[in-house]
């Protein structure tokens, strides 16, 4: 009795921990991380895998780049009076100009995107096709020269940023209020941007499989794979379980399993089961949520598309 108990306390936790972390499989967010970590540790790359180079990603660049430079000049128009110390309006003017020399970049990107996307949706011919794209890859060379050195500018300012704002050798924040604490924002930034790299691989790396160990539920298959339809469902065998019934006591015998993983709750006569491709026996109810949110068997993992 106080194994039951302890199985009914302990389920609904469960149960929120596992649709919590189905939540976070089925956003959008996740499945954007999960494509910079394939393309970033992929053998090869290009524009159709880059997930950087997608709409929503350069829209997002282009209003950081216009928020940065809007803010930035409204700042230098009212700190004229202002004297730092280290010279920190140069470096404030320097990254408003890497700025600014980021916007060509940016649309580049969107313009070499496009034409990514036109080739392959038109009936281009394969010559013409490889003709333009010959065109494009001397073209694309300069930019990436262009972007590498660029970001090195941006490596070596944050790296100067940092030992003029942070020098405690000099006390000259009250002279200069604006001018610091938007060179302190601009450098918090660009922490988190160089970051990102490490705390995407905690994350794909370190913290989802040990939530995929802990639950026994894949949230990178979820991510990319989608739930059963109910024509599929349809398909599925089932019948109320009896002790006395021929496929049940086959089932038990072989399969040694007297209760549904899922809700971990002994069959019952009279209990409606399904049973899955793979053999697999649940209760109807608690596999077809489970197979409506991915389809696979909750136990071995294999899918149940061709059914």
């Amino acid at each position: 009795m106080n194994t039951v108990d302890g199985r009914a306390r302990g389920a609904p936790r469960l149960s929120f921990t596992m649709s919590t972390a189905v939540r976070i499989s089925r956003a959008r967010w996740f499945r954007f991380l999960r494509r910079v970590f394939q393309y970033q540790n992929g053998s090869s790359s290009d524009l159709g895998s880059n997930p950087f180079n997608s709409g929503p990603w350069l829209a997002l660049e282009l209003m950081v780049l216009v928020v940065q430079i809007t803010v930035i000049t409204v700042v230098l128009a009212l700190s004229r009076e202002e004297e730092p110390v280290w010279p920190l309006r140069v470096w404030i003017v320097g990254y408003d100009v890497g700025c600014l020399l980021s916007l060509p970049l940016l649309y580049w990107r969107h313009r070499c995107r496009r034409v990514y996307v036109n080739h392959g949706d038109d009936g281009h011919r394969f010559g013409d096709i490889e003709q333009q794209r010959d065109e494009e890859s001397r073209s694309s060379y300069l930019m990436n020269k262009s972007r590498s050195f660029l970001e090195l500018f941006f490596a070596l300012w944050f790296v100067m940023g940092n030992v003029w704002v942070f020098d405690t050798r000099f006390g000259s924040f009250h002279r200069s209020p604006n001018l610091h604490v938007l060179c302190i924002v601009l450098l918090a930034w660009n922490t988190i941007c160089y970051s990102f790299p490490f705390i995407l691989f905690v994350l794909l790396c370190c913290c989802v499989p040990l939530i995929n160990n802990f639950l026994g539920y894949n949230m990178n298959l979820a991510s990319a794979n989608r739930g059963a339809t109910d024509d599929q469902l349809s398909q599925l065998p089932s019948w109320r379980f009896k002790v006395a019934d021929d496929a049940s006591e086959e089932f038990l015998t072989n399969g040694d399993y007297s209760e549904c993983c899922i809700c971990l709750a002994n069959y019952r006569d009279s209990e409606e089961v399904r049973q899955l491709p793979c053999s697999h026996l649940f209760h109807l109810g608690c596999v077809d949520q489970w197979l409506r949110i991915i389809s696979c068997c909750p136990l071995c993992k294999k899918e149940i598309q061709n059914v």
